[in-house]
């Protein structure tokens, strides 16, 4: 009996000339893409899925059958579902016609079925705010800070108005809740502070844009500004932080941190401008940020 399948961007029959290595070549890729978007280590992974590093690091490359459970396993503790984890994989039953409603579609309607579908409100949208996003080690909390102290804006750091919302701090959320309970917590606090009124500059954790629907959600209520920085900058600002979470102390943290900016540059890229703050003092990063900030709220 044949099976239809989608596979390798093309309809085809599941027969004897089914690459299986090539399937499970992409799996490896997709699994590995998800933990560096998630900015986990191997080490991490293993430690929270409880699976072997070994195992992880042969599914990763393509090596041996991968048993389903295993993988639910690895995904859950991701914080996605298992079809993230699928090539090819389509996970709305009417996928195929929203995805051809989407082509024919102009950009005006299709900003407003992101807008409709994510619950960004319209009039947070049009406000003078602006949301910082980047990697942990830009300087969004110290640098936003500086910037909406001399705008005479609100500043907000997403992660404490999580802590403040739950009572909890963020350590001990990843710890009891992971980082699937964590995301969800994420979006609720974002969608509290949209609702705030007056002139806002938000600081946003660096995996914000991992999450599609929490990512748009921002998008479309907020002017958004990705600071930048070289790797080795982001990992000695964080060592100086004292936190290398989620890194957990691993020895190929630098690595990691690489794969992970790597991973998530072309979602940091949909920012409406970029600020790199490489090299520079504080005072100089400052005032750029504070030039970006001003452009796109179109504020004096």
């Amino acid at each position: 009996m044949h099976y239809i399948s989608f596979y390798g961007g093309s309809w085809t029959k599941m027969t004897g000339d089914f690459d299986e290595q090539q399937f499970l070549a992409e799996l490896g890729q997709k699994v590995r893409n998800l933990r560096a978007l998630r900015g986990m280590s191997r080490k991490t992974l293993a430690n929270v899925s409880g699976l072997s590093e070994r195992y992880i690091a042969q599914m990763e490359s393509g090596q041996g059958n991968v048993s389903i459970l295993l993988m639910l396993r690895l995904t859950r503790a991701m914080g996605g579902r298992l079809d993230d984890a699928l090539p090819n994989s389509q996970d709305h039953a009417d996928w195929l016609l929203i995805r051809d409603l989407l082509q024919r579609a102009s950009p005006g309607q299709v900003a407003a079925a992101k807008r409709l579908l994510s619950g960004a409100s319209e009039q947070a949208a049009n406000a003078p705010r602006v949301a910082l996003i980047g990697l942990r080690g830009a300087g969004k909390s110290t640098l936003g800070r500086m910037v909406a102290e001399t705008l005479g804006w609100q500043f907000l750091e997403l992660n404490r108005e999580i802590e403040c919302e739950t009572g909890i701090a963020i350590g001990e959320i990843f710890a009891i809740y992971g980082q699937e309970g964590y995301r969800r917590l994420e979006q609720t606090a974002l969608q509290h502070v949209i609702e705030r009124p007056g002139p806002l500059l938000l600081a946003t954790a660096g995996g914000i844009v991992a999450e599609p629907v929490t990512y748009d959600l921002l998008l479309g209520s907020f002017h958004t500004i990705w600071l930048r920085a070289q790797p080795q900058e982001h990992m000695q600002r964080v060592l100086d932080q004292g936190d290398l979470r989620p890194m957990g102390g691993d020895k190929a943290a630098i690595d990691d941190l690489k794969a992970i900016l790597l991973s998530r540059e072309p979602l940091y890229a949909r920012a409406e401008k970029q600020v790199d703050t490489s090299g520079l003092e504080l005072e100089v990063a400052a005032n750029r940020l504070l030039q970006a900030v001003r452009e796109c709220a179109a504020v004096a």
